[in-house]
């Protein structure tokens, strides 16, 4: 009797002693699909307004660098600054289900605005200021 207690311990032991080591081999042998986070659907009106806002911006850049009213450093400059705004959209939709708060959104629209004016200054067709009476118009920028 004494010998089926012990063996009976020794079985519980060592299947207590197995499964997490199981369970922690499965995890290191296919670690990249348990820690792959799942993506994050981007979905909704400011994040749809966002994205299509960076394609036209991104898509004016480009036309712009077609018809070489701007050089591709200015191109590539511009390009970083569209790229980081939509990074930053996407990282703030990740961390928040997908969405992006109103603050956020307009913070992001006002900075890809920004790119925006900045392109058209750059292109010679940014809005001027002034009534040319000092001897002519400025770039609004």
């Amino acid at each position: 009797m004494r010998s089926s207690a012990s063996l009976k311990t020794a079985t519980l032991a060592a299947i207590l002693i197995a499964v997490p080591l199981a369970g922690a081999y499965a995890a290191g042998h296919h670690k990249g699909a348990l820690d792959a986070t799942a993506p994050t659907d981007m979905a909704g009106p400011r994040v749809e307004a966002l994205v299509q806002q960076v394609q036209g911006v991104h898509q004016g850049i480009v036309d712009a660098r077609q018809a070489n009213h701007i050089t591709p450093a200015v191109a590539e400059r511009l390009e970083m600054r569209t790229a980081r705004i939509s990074q930053v959209a996407e990282r703030i939709a990740a961390s928040d289900h997908g969405r992006i708060p109103a603050a956020q959104y307009h913070d992001l629209l006002r900075r890809l605005d920004n790119v925006d004016q900045r392109l058209m200054i750059d292109t010679g067709s940014g809005f001027l200021m002034g009534d040319g009476a000092d001897g002519g118009n400025y770039p609004n920028g």
